[in-house]
C-alpha cells in the first residue's frame, strides 16, 4: 500500500464527521457537494472524499470521467451563482487501489458563504441550511466576526492627532 492510499484508509477508517464527509460521485458530481464546501467553509474546514460511500467503501470514480468531474468542481466553486463569495480549493486526484478518488480539502473561510443563495452550517455529519433561521445566523457571523480581526476596528492603534 503506497503512502496516499494508507493515509486514505486511515481517513476512511475515522468515519463521516464534523469535518470529513464521504460522496460516491461515479461519473457525476452529486448536487449537495456543494452544500458541503459552503458548511466546511462555514463551520471549521473539512475534507471531503468523492468516489467514497456513505459507509466509507471506496466505490471510486469512471477513470475516464476522473478529468472531467475535477474541471466540473473547480468550475462550479468559482461561479458566484453557485458559491458566493468564491473559494480557490485544490483537488487532489489519489489511486485507491485500483479505483480513483478525490481528495478536497476545504479550509475554514473568514467570511460566511452561500451555496445557491442558502446559508450552510456543518454539524456532525450532516450539512443543514440554516438561512431562516435567524439566530443561527447571527450566531455564524458573530464567530466569524470574533475569530478573524480583518473586520474589526482597533482604534487604539492609530492614535488621533
Amino acid at each position: 500500500m503506497k503512502v496516499n492510499e494508507q493515509k486514505i484508509a486511515g481517513l476512511i477508517s475515522q468515519g463521516e464527521g464534523i469535518s470529513l464527509e464521504f460522496k460516491t460521485c461515479r461519473n457525476k458530481i452529486n448536487r449537495d457537494v456543494y452544500e458541503t464546501v459552503c458548511a466546511f467553509l462555514n463551520r471549521h474546514g473539512g475534507t471531503l472524499l468523492l468516489g467514497v460511500n456513505d459507509s466509507g467503501k471506496v466505490t471510486g470514480i469512471d477513470t475516464e470521467t476522473v478529468a472531467q468531474v475535477k474541471k466540473d468542481f473547480v468550475t462550479a466553486i468559482n461561479n458566484p451563482q453557485k458559491l458566493t463569495p468564491a473559494a480557490y480549493l485544490s483537488v487532489e486526484e489519489i489511486d485507491a487501489g485500483t479505483k480513483k478518488i478525490l481528495k478536497i480539502y476545504v479550509p475554514e473561510s473568514s467570511q460566511v458563504h452561500r451555496c445557491n443563495g442558502r446559508i450552510y452550517d456543518r454539524n456532525e455529519d450532516g450539512d443543514f441550511d440554516i438561512t431562516d433561521h435567524t439566530v443561527q445566523v447571527a450566531s455564524l457571523y458573530q464567530r466569524k466576526q470574533a475569530t478573524y480581526s480583518e473586520n474589526k476596528i482597533y482604534p487604539w492603534i492609530f492614535p488621533r492627532n
